[in-house]
């Protein structure tokens, strides 16, 4: 990648950052169920979640739209390359580097570190794809996490509202569960394995397989937190990890 086209990417992310800081404003100015109003600490999670929501539809949609339309990349996951992942990723940079600041300016931190933490494992990883042009393909395929982020977040936001409908809460637990493994489990399985295999451990390689390890450690600990909460609550412990108002703050 050229000086020009990184330049290019740059300001790619930095408009990104910009659609989400609308995005925000658009959420603002919706109306928020009364469970919530009546919580102000809730009132940040909610407008964080419906942003994350809108990142999770349009990315994730991006993702199965990139690979159909371009099902050669995946017999390429080092070299291979398309525009439209390309866009994609300076997007979703874009997206974590906006979430990364609502965090700290509204001061989540304590609350949200995990956030954080994969945030700037993700950033770190898509800033090295977008000067390299090397290994797009991967990041394409661990954005298909956005389409079962889709279904989580509508999980959280039916919690957070108390919406008295069990049924519509009991569907989307079994659609999630479905989509966790279909669209996170599995691409980040395949992914791991690929990486272990045949990329050469040093330099990128080494640096981005160090990053896949850690995000496999955190995705297991949010399936174990997840199953826990929906299928075996009776294993769920303590209040250790809990945020102010004393729910977690992603599995909640």
């Amino acid at each position: 990648m050229g000086p020009g086209w990184r330049a290019a990417s740059t300001a790619l992310v930095g408009g990104s950052v910009v659609v989400f800081v609308g995005l925000r404003r658009v959420a603002l100015a919706l109306p928020r169920p009364a469970a919530v109003r009546s919580r102000p600490s809730r009132d940040w999670r909610w407008l964080n979640l419906l942003v994350s929501f809108a990142h999770s539809v349009l990315a994730g949609l991006w993702a199965l739209f990139s690979l159909w339309h371009s099902p050669e990349l995946l017999s390429d996951i080092q070299d291979g390359y398309s525009v439209s992942g390309h866009l994609l990723v300076c997007f979703s940079s874009g997206y974590f580097i906006h979430d990364s600041l609502d965090i700290i300016f509204n001061h989540q931190s304590r609350s949200s570190w995990e956030y954080l933490v994969h945030h700037a494992m993700a950033l770190s990883a898509f800033i090295s794809l977008i000067i390299t042009g090397r290994f797009l393909v991967a990041a394409v395929l661990l954005l298909l996490v956005e389409v079962s982020n889709i279904f989580l977040t509508i999980r959280m936001l039916l919690k957070m509202s108390n919406v008295p409908s069990p049924a519509l809460y009991q569907a989307n637990k079994y659609i999630n569960l479905v989509v966790y493994f279909a669209f996170r489990l599995a691409p980040q399985a395949y992914l791991t394995w690929y990486f272990l295999r045949y990329v050469e451990l040093q330099g990128q390689g080494a640096f981005l397989t160090a990053n896949l390890l850690l995000l496999d450690a955190m995705i297991l600990m949010y399936f174990s937190r997840l199953l826990r909460s929906d299928f075996f609550p009776s294993l769920r412990k303590g209040s250790a990890g809990r945020d102010v108002d004393g729910e977690k703050f992603l599995i909640d």
